[in-house]
């Protein structure tokens, strides 16, 4: 299972990691967002939608043969939820997107030392993560609070409903932003600061080869999973450089969704020294995963083509943008719709659109969106080779697959040869990788071969004039932005 934010995907794979034909079932959804700036769901109503997806899939796959040995799920990071002592939820699931808390990341700021905390915990003070949306809670909703019992991410508290155990692996865990990423425990020092006692989180896995087995109720729903291994839910993002053959230090994933994100997984210990502007999370004890995270992604795109109200199909918005020269609108674009995480992690961050002139049109716009994205990638690409030597960089995500003249964009603005796998469902797919290597069924993911597929090679031509623009942007930048 992949649960995201927009859709709960599920399919049947085999052994080999490949997913089996016409077992695929997604069903579509959306965070609500609401006019103070939450992004969130109700608690209720996500679980029913992953077990929904259960039902779909079984009823889908009816007559495929065989034995349903484990089931490995990945969900997107950073989700909060309370229950109280019976289970059941006092809040609704906030999603990362969820700036209400903006306020507490100044108080965190001030009462606490950011670089330390960034670097035992691999996250910046920010709204996305808990420590700002616990601070909030408790001020907003202090009634809540009280009768609050345990603090979980959606995938948690859907595997209290489903196993009866509120647990979760260590790569959920370390996005949370309160989870000590070197000693694989919950982080002291913000737990005292925030009130919060170990008791009240999710249980962390004592291993990273526990499994769980459904509840009698479950089982007699899905008679087929009544004996297979549940295993806990690891991070999307992780799962996705898995699926993605990202599972070395020479290999970069980068990925946009309806967000975006460049990532690098390794085994052994985090680095050192943190870069300011990224995060480390855990892929599991022994590899953690370093990268940087944008909130604009395929989202900025399509908010873009519906707002500007553009005419015409997405190919010829595509064929359009492809006859026009790089930057030759001459405008800086801020992609800040949806705020700011790496690398600045600027609360209050908003997008800009700077140089309009009568002769600009929509897709002057649009055009000057998808290469500002660009930019962004390659700041953190930037600080990614400072901690590891970059030598691969391969794409992935639906906004990529769907839009290739953006995928060369990328290419050129980063001076660096991108491949794009023929793989759809990358995130499951990892989830399932990293499951069969714990099962003993495949020797390592880092062994596991990923097909190159289409290949984007940097233009120099255009990677001149991308460094010029680039220069522009960061000006921009620092003028509005890092205020």
């Amino acid at each position: 299972m992949d649960i995201g934010t927009s859709s709960v995907r599920a399919a049947l794979y085999d052994c080999a990691g490949e997913v089996l034909p016409k077992t695929m079932v997604k069903n579509e959804r959306r965070l609500t967002a609401t006019d103070d700036g939450g992004a969130e769901i109700d608690a209720e109503e996500a679980f029913e939608q992953v077990a929904s997806a259960i039902d779909d899939l079984l009823k889908k796959s009816i007559n495929v043969k065989g034995d349903i040995i484990c089931v490995a799920a990945s969900s997107f990071w950073h989700s909060l939820v309370g229950v109280d002592g019976k289970g059941k939820p006092t809040t609704k699931v906030f999603g990362w997107a969820d700036t209400r808390s903006r306020d507490q990341v100044a108080i965190l700021r001030k009462k606490l030392d950011e670089n330390k905390i960034h670097n035992s915990t691999g996250a910046r003070f920010h709204s996305s993560f808990w420590p700002a949306k616990l601070l909030w809670l408790r001020k907003e909703s202090p009634k809540v609070f009280e009768r609050t019992a345990k603090w979980l991410s959606l995938c948690d508290y859907s595997a209290w409903r489903l196993v009866g155990k509120p647990v979760t692996s260590v790569s959920m865990a370390s996005a949370t932003g309160i989870f000590d990423i070197r000693n694989c425990t919950w982080e002291s020092s913000l737990l005292r600061f925030l009130r919060i006692k170990p008791i009240q989180l999710a249980e962390l896995t004592t291993n990273d080869s526990e499994t769980f087995t459904l509840l009698p109720a479950f089982a007699r729903r899905w008679p087929r999973l009544k004996d297979s291994r549940w295993f806990p839910a690891i991070g999307d993002g992780a799962a996705n450089n898995i699926g993605a053959g990202c599972t070395q230090r020479s290999k970069a994933s980068l990925m946009i969704g309806t967000s975006g994100a460049v990532r690098v997984i390794f085994r052994g210990d985090p680095p050192a020294s943190i870069p300011t502007g990224l995060w480390c999370y855990r892929v599991d004890r022994t590899r953690v995963i370093v990268g940087g995270a944008l909130s604009d992604g395929g989202g900025l795109y399509r908010w873009l083509k519906d707002t500007l109200n553009l005419k015409g199909s997405d190919d010829d918005i595509e064929d359009e943008i492809a006859n026009r020269p790089p930057d030759g609108h001459g405008l800086s674009f801020m992609p800040f719709v949806a705020g700011e995480r790496s690398t600045g992690y600027h609360q209050s961050a908003r997008g800009a659109v700077v140089g309009i002139k009568t002769a600009t049109d929509p897709v002057d716009i649009v055009h000057a969106g998808l290469e500002s994205i660009a930019y962004r990638f390659a700041e953190i690409l930037d600080q990614l080779k400072s901690v590891v030597k970059v030598k691969e960089v391969i794409a992935s995500g639906g906004a990529l697959r769907e839009s290739p003249v953006w995928t060369q964009i990328i290419a050129d603005v980063l001076g660096h040869t991108l491949s794009l796998p023929d793989v759809y469902e990358a995130s499951s797919r990892g989830a399932v990788l990293l499951a069969l290597e714990t099962l003993g069924t495949i020797k390592s993911i880092e062994k596991f071969v990923t097909p190159k597929g289409r290949i984007f090679a940097a233009r120099k031509a255009n990677y001149k004039i991308y460094r010029l623009a680039r220069k522009r942007h960061d000006e921009c930048y620092d003028l509005i932005i890092s205020r």
